[in-house]
């Protein structure tokens, strides 16, 4: 019975990494199909980690992913009250969809439920950083706060989050930052500092099925195997009990790692300027 449960998680493994391999590439709908009918299959009470709950956080990534907002919130408020944080692999998938939900929440403009969803998920991060790998899933989380911040006009605040954790990301990532910050600056009418920012930290966006290139809302995270645990600065600050940040720390010697994400939405620099 062990070698043949081994084997199936091995299988499982190799699926769900060529689905977020897929993810990278944009093919958000064919990744969505397939985690669905994942998570349609019979559930083995046996299994340790049943596919059925990755398959579902999967699937709803995939849909804010590629737009369909208010469905996918729906769908993420019933899979956030489902899923029961009874073991750390429980505990970290609901987060993962937690974070989704600021994506979500964020593009629907209800940037002030955004922010205290991405503040709690920041919390919760930090108090389990001890035991389980959180650093991809805390970077993905604090660039979506600051497109939140952005949103809702806190443009100083954005830029400080952006800011400060430009140094600890690396591919994808780094560009929503870069994005974000631009926009930040932008917000406070540094048009210039914005339109270098937004020349340095530019990619090439994702391509469509259609074959167009079009910028996507920052990607949810999707990556429970996430780096290796690093307690790392929330623009160095931590968020405090009632969902504000104020206390400053010191940001760590080492740039920590993180999970690749999708460019963030650029809204670009005040025309004319």
């Amino acid at each position: 019975m062990t070698t043949i449960r081994t084997a199936r998680d091995s299988r499982w493994g190799e699926t769900f990494a060529r689905l977020k391999a897929m993810t990278s590439e944009g093919r958000y709908e064919e990744v969505e199909a397939e985690a669905r009918a994942l998570a349609a299959l019979p559930r083995r009470p046996w299994r340790r980690r049943p596919p059925h709950w990755e398959a579902r956080v999967l699937a709803t990534g995939a849909a804010v992913m590629h737009g369909r907002m208010a469905e996918a919130l729906d769908e993420l408020d019933a899979l956030v009250a489902e899923l029961e944080p009874v073991g750390l692999n429980s505990r970290m998938l609901r987060l993962i969809a937690r974070s989704n939900r600021v994506v979500a929440l964020s593009a629907l403009r209800r940037y002030t439920e955004a922010e205290t969803e991405a503040n709690g998920v920041l919390r919760e991060l930090n108090q389990i950083a001890h035991r389980a790998p959180v650093a991809a899933l805390e970077i993905n989380t604090l660039g979506h706060l600051a497109v939140v911040l952005c949103g809702l006009g806190r443009h100083e605040e954005a830029e400080a989050v952006a800011r400060g954790n430009l140094p600890r990301a690396k591919g994808p990532a780094a560009g929503v930052l870069h994005t974000t910050l631009a926009h930040g600056l932008n917000g406070q009418g540094r048009y210039e500092e914005a339109l270098a920012e937004v020349r340095r930290g530019t990619q090439p966006p994702p391509v469509t099925p259609a074959g167009t290139r079009t910028w996507s809302p920052p990607r949810p995270c999707t990556d429970w195997d996430a780096a290796p645990r690093r307690r790392t600065p929330y623009d160095g600050r931590w968020p405090t009990a009632n969902g504000s940040c104020t206390r400053p720390i010191r940001a760590p010697a080492r740039p920590a790692p993180c999970s690749p994400a999708s460019p963030g939405r650029n809204r670009g620099v005040k025309p004319g300027e």
